[in-house]
């Protein structure tokens, strides 16, 4: 039983809280449902992203065997990289019901890199196409930092949604039940008395 005086203000009270809770609850489900529908967005841009580097990893490997037949590993490895000074990392943010969400852009101006003692065309395909996954490997970093932030907001809004559905909304009807009722047997033994007086 409730330690709550039974009374019609209490009630009242009561109702007002559920009427509050049930409104929370409806804005944490609607809540769940848009950070769903982001997730899945991300995930398939993520999928998209990823399917481009496993296509760009495949080629700049392909340009790297083709470097290291003409050149040979030493070769490959003393050969001069691509130079990054131009290089930056763009990045742009923006709000989803408070989780930040990114989207990164490395930008690479090729710079004049030193010169080779035996350039070759596969080395410097190959050096281009490593400098390339640069750029896919910075969206997909930024997407699956945004996916992280989203389960981690999803799990929260979901526990808070859970807890006011199977825990909080339970206990006041349960209360309110509790009550009433006893209102009920107020009000019966009252007439009673008032006719047996």
């Amino acid at each position: 039983m409730s330690d709550l005086t039974p009374t019609r203000s209490a009630v009242l009270e009561l109702q007002d809280e559920r009427r509050a809770m049930r409104e929370g609850y409806e804005f944490l489900d609607e809540k769940r449902l848009l950070l769903a529908a982001q997730i899945l967005k991300e995930l398939r841009a993520y999928e998209t992203a990823w399917q481009t580097l496993v296509a760009q990893i495949t080629t700049a490997a392909a340009a790297l065997r083709a470097a290291v037949e003409r050149h040979g590993l030493h070769g490959v490895q003393v050969y001069p990289p691509a130079r990054l000074e131009n290089a930056a990392l763009k990045v742009s943010q923006k709000r989803l019901l408070g989780v930040r969400l990114q989207q990164a852009v490395f930008t690479a101006e090729p710079a004049a890199a030193e010169a080779a003692l035996s350039p070759s065309p596969e080395a410097e395909r190959c050096r281009f196409l490593f400098l390339e996954l640069l750029r896919e490997t910075a969206e997909i970093a930024a997407i699956a930092g945004n996916l992280e932030r989203l389960r981690h907001e999803y799990r929260r809004t979901e526990r808070r949604a859970r807890a006011l559905e199977d825990v909080l909304l339970p206990e006041i009807d349960q209360t309110l039940y509790e009550i009433e009722s006893r209102l009920e047997e107020i009000e019966q033994e009252e007439a009673v008395r008032v006719r047996q007086a």
